[in-house]
């Protein structure tokens, strides 16, 4: 794949003038059509690219595993409230875990779903709660992980991939919300 831009500077103008070179855009596409969507000008390591995404794949499905564990185990007062909750959020996360194992596929990876290594490979751990409000605490940490590190992630990323960029993003937005819905529950609950 050449990695020259296709973007040149007309004789006798200025620098910052933008002249598109479609030919050579075309013949690269047309000479490099087996590496689907990435292009002489994806500029992030693509093996780097695809362990944070299979990583973040597995922490979705620990998220997930967690959420429905509480759903299922959440009794109490209030807590039919608060299983709805979990519910909802076991949704999105494996919502986001099919986002990730898209781009995953996109780039020319493989989801890893191995079931023996998704605790490992999770930055959020699997912890089962012992009661309500341990299992709300439980996931406000798993969420608070979560935030983090799709921050840095999405730091990292920066111009160099952005379409995973912005996966990361829209799942950043999402994980600020569970975040803010289980600080709520807990509130509600302590206070």
């Amino acid at each position: 794949m050449s990695n020259s831009s296709a973007v040149t500077t007309a004789p006798g103008q200025s620098t910052d003038a933008f002249v598109l070179d479609v030919e050579k855009i075309r013949n690269d596409a047309r000479q490099h059509m087996d590496e689907g969507p990435v292009t002489a000008t994806y500029a992030a390591d693509r093996e780097t690219v695809l362990k944070l995404l299979n990583d973040a794949l597995a922490t979705e499905w620990v998220c997930t595993l967690r959420y429905k564990r509480h759903y299922f185990m959440a009794k109490g007062i209030h807590s039919e409230a608060v299983a709805k909750e979990f519910a909802e959020h076991a949704t999105e996360e494996q919502e986001h875990a099919d986002m990730l194992a898209e781009r995953i596929v996109q780039l020319g990876g493989s989801p890893d779903f191995a079931p023996d290594s998704l605790k490992s490979r999770s930055h959020s751990e699997y912890k089962e709660g012992a009661d309500l409000i341990d299992m709300i605490r439980e996931n406000l940490i798993a969420e608070r992980i979560a935030i983090d590190t799709y921050r840095e992630i999405i730091r990292y990323l920066g111009d160099k991939d952005v379409t995973t960029r912005r996966i990361f993003e829209e799942i950043l937005a999402v994980e600020e919300e569970h975040a803010d819905d289980m600080a709520d529950l807990l509130e509600g609950r302590n206070g």
